[in-house]
């Protein structure tokens, strides 16, 4: 394959790493680690799953953002999130909220159960320096208000950001550009998506495998993240068992990024300005 070939390959397999946020929720961290500390524009990859109370029942109390955006997207359970500025919602299965921190929020995410199963995804995704101090914004988003189509080969894709098979997602004017698609592949079926071509993307297996490629093949396991070359389409194909994967891509910034937990800028300065204004009501 020649470098100027249209088909993304795989440049690298990522294995995440267990951890905890929040009040001791335990979740699985693929982006944001030593393994993988970011892919521009995207900062975290958390998934979190688990049907013992006990792992999540403390939730995410009251903590600030600024300089970035959060995206949750539910699979199961329900999540009931508030802020400082008098904003709540639930977040339910099938559910996205897409949430612009801009220039700071203070909010909280808490588990609206007290059993069952709690299984999502929660992806951080930058800002440009000339957004960073916006006014913060959501996008609130309703399981119905995401299309679902069915694939030609019988696959289940779920547009949350990006166009595929005549349906558009919801999320609408982000500074990335991004592509977000959940799919649900039948066992042995193949999907190939068309990608912007200067996006960073990735792919993350969350139940079976996926070959990724059809030039140069990678077996992507479950809880693997694959990071893709440039190109203009990725390939997948699922195993005998079948695969659900999410498709995430989104245009990079080239801007330096500074970090201290929940603030993301471009410079230290900056960080310690966030810091300043949070200790002083300022949010």
């Amino acid at each position: 394959m020649t470098p100027s070939s249209p088909d993304r390959t795989v440049t690298r397999v990522v294995q995440g790493q267990a951890t905890s946020d929040g009040a001791g929720v335990r979740l699985f961290r693929v982006i944001g680690g030593q393994t993988l500390p970011e892919l521009d524009p995207f900062l975290l990859l958390d998934e979190f799953v688990s049907d013992d109370p006990d792992d999540y029942i403390g939730g995410f109390p009251e903590h600030p953002h600024r300089g970035f955006e959060t995206v949750t997207y539910m699979l199961a359970g329900r999540m009931r999130h508030g802020d400082n500025q008098g904003n709540s919602g639930l977040l339910q299965a099938g559910s996205v909220q897409w949430m612009t921190a801009g220039r700071g929020i203070l909010h909280s995410e808490m588990p609206e159960q007290e059993n069952g199963l709690m299984w999502g995804f929660q992806l951080w995704v930058n800002l440009p320096a000339r957004s960073k101090m916006m006014a913060p914004r959501y996008q609130d988003i309703p399981p119905d208000a995401i299309p679902t189509v069915t694939t030609p080969d019988g696959n289940r894709m779920k547009v949350i950001a990006g166009e595929y098979h005549g349906a558009s997602g919801p999320v609408q004017g982000i500074e990335a550009e991004p592509v977000y698609v959940d799919i649900e592949f039948k066992a042995g079926a193949r999907e190939t998506l068309a990608l912007p071509r200067a996006h960073n993307a990735f792919v993350y297996c969350y139940q079976g495998a996926v070959t990724v490629s059809e030039a140069d093949p990678t077996l992507v396991g479950h809880r693997r993240l694959a990071v893709l070359s440039a190109g203009e389409r990725v390939s997948l194909v699922a195993g005998g068992d079948g695969a659900r994967v999410i498709v995430v891509a989104g245009k990079p910034f080239h801007e330096p990024v500074a970090r201290y937990g929940p603030f993301v800028m471009n410079t230290r300065e900056e960080l310690m300005q966030a810091v300043d204004d949070l200790r002083n009501g300022r949010f």
